[in-house]
């Protein structure tokens, strides 16, 4: 029972004089004292009745309130018979420790308090109690071979009243009862879950979402789970996230939560090992691809992997490749790079428009070189494809760069607004089936999309998947459960339909990857059509002479901004986007042409270098880039 029904019955003669804020506590039991320390008495939760004996001065309320609060109980009581008014010092006290503090009437005793409050407690946790042996062996009943998640989370509701759902690292949902979370809000507390998981906090972690609901998350371990260190499945885990605040909650009902983590860990279980098939199949393509095959050897495996990846497809899918790499300071065998990222691909590939474990069957993930290799299958649009047009429900951000997770609230940012309600471009159920950074396929040979690529595409062509929208659906979660030590890189490859050009597939994918690792931030993903003329040079540049160069063509230019506010490096920059053309580069700069003329001309005599030469030009380009 909570505070507020205490101070609601009449009966019981209470009068609230502090801890207005707090009176959501709930009271497990009760004690009366006038002990000047009862600690040794308390186990937390209790309304503590006293007389105020142990008071001989002012001095005395500060430690006894101190030791109180210390125990965890829920509130304190004091009788004022004799003594007329309660001493402000006790109240002060209580303020300060935000411990709620009640008067009781002089014609009320203690006892009819504590048969009260004894009576409402004890009738609750009979109650209780009672069900617990009846829930477990139904939820037991109703585990692997029962019903899956569904039907665990389904009694949870029925018989405690708790909405609850099986969530992913990336915010996607596995189960669920009832309305779906929004795809913000699943964000958002698959981000809380690894914050929390990464600094070791007991769990379940009490989360308050902007939503302003409170959840309690509750993370679902498997038997290979322990011992493990938190960084080998952080990014990659399951969890159970209940609306309700367990901090209130008895031992009982907590460990009946628990248990049905444990429930859903069996199933989380037996979708691992399915995925034994689908990473073999990866490993044997990957390796003739890796080997130099023939493609009438690859595309035999192909034509095998198809129907399982696939099952009822029709016509031999298109395929993208997509390699990721997750880096730990210090973390060695501990959590081996490899495997990590291809727990985390066969979960971020998952269709998150689709509920279900079985979402997540869809993609092929081999390891090797300490890299994880996903190989994806594309359908056509028209029969619930895997890729999803940004925007088609409401979820994720507007197509951008590629790039990497930067400071909170640049565009790329964990904290920016397309990324909160980008978990994993997911919609609500019923919306076009769709993965995370997916978008309508261009042919093989384009560098980018095909045109139009903002809505759903036509039905038969592709859906392939984009960088720029597969870093908006991983960067708000796995930013957190990065944390200050770890670092994911993501290279996408172009769709190709045929065996040959698989082998192109992978080195473009490897190849962006490195060039994803070569950007700063925590999550860096990077596609194929980035992967031309500067773009691909730029990162393999050593940082000893990329600094080196960049130094000593803007330093000086920089040097004079400062001193003179003469904006000579944004001059430089809207002078090279304009070609070199005086004319527009004056209008888009505002000014006149002399002045412009004469802010060039102190750029090249500031540098040395003349800005009508194409290798002058090219020079300050790379270095604009590369700063």
């Amino acid at each position: 029972m909570r505070l507020s029904a205490l101070l609601d019955t009449d009966a019981l003669g209470l009068r609230l004089l502090s801890g207005e804020d707090e009176l959501d506590r709930t009271v497990r039991g009760v004690m009366t004292t006038d002990l000047r320390d009862p600690s040794r008495y308390l186990t937390g939760g209790e309304l503590v009745l006293t007389g105020l004996a142990w008071r001989h001065g002012p001095a005395d309320s500060e430690p006894f309130v101190r030791l109180l609060s210390t125990a965890g109980v829920a509130a304190l009581a004091a009788g004022n018979a004799g003594i007329g008014t309660i001493p402000q010092d006790l109240v002060d006290a209580c303020a300060r420790h935000r411990l709620p503090l009640f008067s009781v009437d002089e014609r009320v005793a203690f006892a009819t308090i504590t048969e009260y409050v004894v009576r409402q407690v004890s009738g609750e946790r009979a109650g209780d109690l009672a069900a617990v042996v009846d829930r477990h062996r139904r939820l037991m009943s109703a585990g692997a071979g029962g019903g899956g998640p569904e039907a665990v989370l389904d009694l949870l509701g029925s018989d405690l009243d708790l909405r609850a759902w099986v969530l992913s690292s990336t915010g996607r949902e596995i189960a669920g009862a009832g309305q779906p979370l929004p795809a913000p809000v699943r964000a958002e507390l698959a981000g809380a879950q690894q914050a929390a998981s990464r600094t070791g906090r007991p769990a379940p972690y009490r989360t308050a979402a902007q939503s302003g609901r409170v959840y309690s998350l509750f993370p679902v371990r498997t038997g290979t789970d322990a011992g493990a260190d938190v960084r080998a499945t952080v990014l990659s885990d399951w969890f159970l996230a209940v609306e309700a605040d367990a901090g209130e909650w008895p031992a009982e009902r907590l460990e009946l939560l628990r248990g049905v983590t444990l429930l859903i860990g069996v199933e989380r279980e037996r979708r691992d090992a399915s995925r034994a098939v689908r990473r073999r199949l990866a490993t044997e393509v990957f390796e003739l691809v890796r080997g130099g095959a023939a493609p009438s050897e690859i595309g035999a495996r192909l034509r095998a992997a198809a129907p399982v990846l696939l099952p009822g497809g029709g016509a031999p899918p298109q395929w993208q490749i997509v390699v990721a790499r997750v880096d730990w300071a210090d973390a060695g065998a501990e959590a081996p790079p490899g495997p990590v990222a291809r727990a985390l691909l066969e979960e971020l590939l998952a269709d998150p428009a689709e509920p279900g474990a079985e979402a997540a069957d869809r993609v092929a993930v081999a390891v090797a070189e300490d890299r994880a290799m996903a190989l994806v299958p594309l359908e056509p649009a028209g029969r619930g494809a895997l890729g999803s047009p940004a925007g088609a429900d409401g979820s994720a951000g507007s197509p951008g760069s590629p790039g990497s997770a930067g400071p909170a609230g640049a565009p790329n940012s964990p904290n920016s607004p397309a990324s909160a309600g980008a978990a994993g471009a997911a919609g609500s159920r019923g919306s076009a089936k769709r993965a995370p950074g997916h978008a309508p396929a261009a042919p093989a040979s384009a560098a980018s999309p095909a045109s139009g690529d903002s809505g759903n595409p036509p039905d038969g062509e592709p859906v392939a998947l984009r960088a720029d929208l597969l870093l908006a659906a991983v960067r708000g979660p796995l930013a957190r459960g990065l944390a200050e030590d770890g670092r994911l890189t993501i290279g996408v490859s172009a769709a190709v339909d045929s065996p040959e050009g698989l082998r192109g597939a992978l080195e473009e994918a490897r190849h962006a990857r490195r060039v994803a690792a070569a950007r700063p931030g925590r999550v860096c993903v990077a596609g194929h059509d980035e992967l031309a003329s500067h773009v691909l040079l730029l990162p393999f540049v050593p940082d000893d002479v990329r600094r080196a160069f960049t130094a000593r063509l803007l330093d000086p230019l920089r040097a004079y901004d400062r001193r003179h506010r003469a904006e000579l490096i944004p001059t430089l920059e809207a002078f090279l986007e304009c070609d070199g053309s005086w004319t527009r580069c004056a209008s888009r700069l505002h000014l006149h042409v002399n002045t412009l003329r004469y802010r060039i001309g102190r750029i090249e005599q500031l540098t040395g270098r003349d800005l009508a030469r194409l290798e002058d030009k090219l020079d300050f380009f790379l270095a604009l880039r590369m700063s």
